[in-house]
């Protein structure tokens, strides 16, 4: 497959477009030449793009890596220091670089947010979590009520990286109403409160977070920002297989 066609499908299938105005990070391609001989046989996957993750791929054999994190974020100045580092990586192992950031946490399908609430066994309600005019989570509700220590049992099953799950219980023991935002989604704790819901699940927390849980008697529960943001790209990678391209992917988590 040429890696226009690479890219156009990927761009098309998590509606790039809708998500160009609100996202600070370049998504699509960030790296690529896109000459005639510039062909995906085999992609690689990861949450993160950084000299790690670029080393890794290089190291299966990709064309291309697709990340959740990219290394352009509203505008890319000088490419020096840590910027040149990676881009080097990047080109001198002829390795592209795919991007897609909010899209992939918004998704339907392919979100890191409906992919958590299919672990949590938890059916999509309705789109959650708006960032200048779209939305990147998913109110979902639980198949069988949880309990605060059930659910957080649950989440710690993710790939924390050993770090324990971190839970606000301010809100109510029975638990079937969920918001979810993966990743850093402690701005999110007012839009919960607000749709009524049970609990809500992110990555990680700033101090505001324990006193507005509190004072909304909402259930907070901090999974960790990578643990939250596997599922996007492990979807893609499972989707990109049935492209006839070869897939790998790569775990790199942070523990936090």
């Amino acid at each position: 497959m040429h890696l226009s066609e690479f890219r156009d499908r990927l761009n098309d299938l998590l509606d790039h477009d809708e998500y160009a105005s609100a996202d600070a990070s370049a998504n699509g391609l960030q790296v690529g030449s896109v000459e005639p001989a510039d062909t995906v046989e085999h992609a690689a996957f990861a949450v993160d793009g950084v000299e790690a993750t670029f080393e890794a791929a290089a190291a299966a054999g990709a064309d291309v890596l697709v990340v959740h994190h990219g290394i352009v974020w509203g505008g890319l100045d000088r490419v020096t220091g840590l910027e040149y580092d990676r881009v080097a990586t990047l080109v001198e192992n002829d390795l592209d670089l795919y991007v897609s950031h909010l899209p992939l946490d918004g998704h339907d399908e392919l979100g890191n947010a409906a992919g958590l609430a299919d672990y949590l066994d938890c059916e999509l309600v309705e789109p959650f979590g708006e960032a200048g005019g779209v939305h990147i989570g998913q109110r979902v509700r639980a198949e069988t009520p949880y309990t605060v220590e059930r659910l957080r049992d649950r989440l710690s099953g993710l790939d924390t990286g050993g770090k324990p799950v971190d839970v606000l219980d301010f809100g109510p023991e029975e638990i079937e109403d969920i918001g979810i935002v993966t990743g850093g989604g402690a701005d999110w704790i007012r839009e919960a409160a607000e749709a009524g819901v049970d609990a809500f699940v992110t990555g990680e927390g700033k101090q505001k977070v324990y006193h507005e849980a509190r004072e909304a008697g909402v259930n907070v529960f901090l999974a960790g920002h990578y643990a939250t943001e596997t599922f996007g790209v492990q979807a893609l990678a499972d989707l990109v297989a049935t492209w006839d391209v070869e897939t790998t992917y790569l775990d790199h988590p942070t523990g936090l």
